[in-house]
């Protein structure tokens, strides 16, 4: 296999419990923990930014309501996404792709972004955050991994920046994933923590692919996992766990 480019470890969402999650903060408070890697997710506006945040509602993370796919960046923009979380990241706000795009490179920090869809917009949130992801890391050393559950988001990754590295996240083995990986061409398979094991770690790495699990809190599963021959993982526990 080639030489795997990014760090073991991830930080889940910046570092998502310590801040609010996929905001700047996030990324600041991870990085000075020592982590040089980051995972977060990306939607896309009504208007077609791409921009940070996990749900497909606002309500949870942010002062707004209702399906952020309804709403023009400029009022996303407007959102208070801290509060939610504690009072010192009052008014924090959702950062675009682009704006965590200059962190990581300034900091020189690995970023897997997660492309997580609103329903319906599967292929053209892949297309439009690939295209942009391939945009504002041209010329860097490392471009970022794109990943997602949903395999017509990658498709559409692949479509508009196939140069750009994929990896199929799993949260359950299901029927047809390998064809699926094979497809798609991806680099990586993410699986949740639990479904991860030696055996299928060897399987990965025998078809020329990496292994990674997602979200690994727990410092004996790390190093079972290590031990296996693992190739990331993502964890929320930034203060407990890794850095690099």
């Amino acid at each position: 296999m080639q030489t795997w480019p990014y760090p073991l470890w991830l930080a889940h969402r910046g570092a998502g419990k310590l801040a609010p999650e996929n905001t700047l903060a996030a990324f600041r408070v991870g990085a000075g923990l020592g982590y040089r890697a980051f995972e977060c997710d990306v939607k896309l506006s009504r208007d077609g930014e791409a921009f940070l945040l996990h749900d497909d509602t606002l309500a949870r993370t942010t002062s707004g309501s209702g399906s952020p796919a309804d709403l023009d960046w400029a009022d996303l923009a407007r959102l208070d996404a801290g509060t939610w979380h504690s009072p010192p990241f009052a008014a924090e706000p959702l950062p675009r792709l682009a704006q965590v795009a200059t962190f990581c490179q300034a900091n020189g920090c690995a970023l897997n972004i997660e492309i997580k869809p609103c329903p319906g917009v599967e292929r053209l949130t892949g297309e439009v955050a690939a295209r942009e992801a391939k945009r504002l890391w041209a010329g860097s050393a490392l471009p970022p991994l794109l990943s997602s559950f949903k395999t017509e988001s990658l498709e559409g990754a692949r479509i508009a920046a196939p140069a750009l590295p994929r990896a199929l996240l799993l949260d359950r083995l299901w029927d047809g994933w390998q064809a699926a990986a094979e497809a798609l061409d991806v680099v990586a398979v993410i699986t949740n923590w639990r479904l991860m094991d030696a055996a299928l770690i060897e399987r990965l790495h025998a078809q020329g692919r990496r292994a990674l699990v997602y979200t690994v809190n727990d410092a004996d599963v790390a190093r079972r996992l290590i031990t296996d021959g693992i190739d990331g993982i993502i964890t929320d526990a930034v203060n407990r766990l890794g850095g690099n």
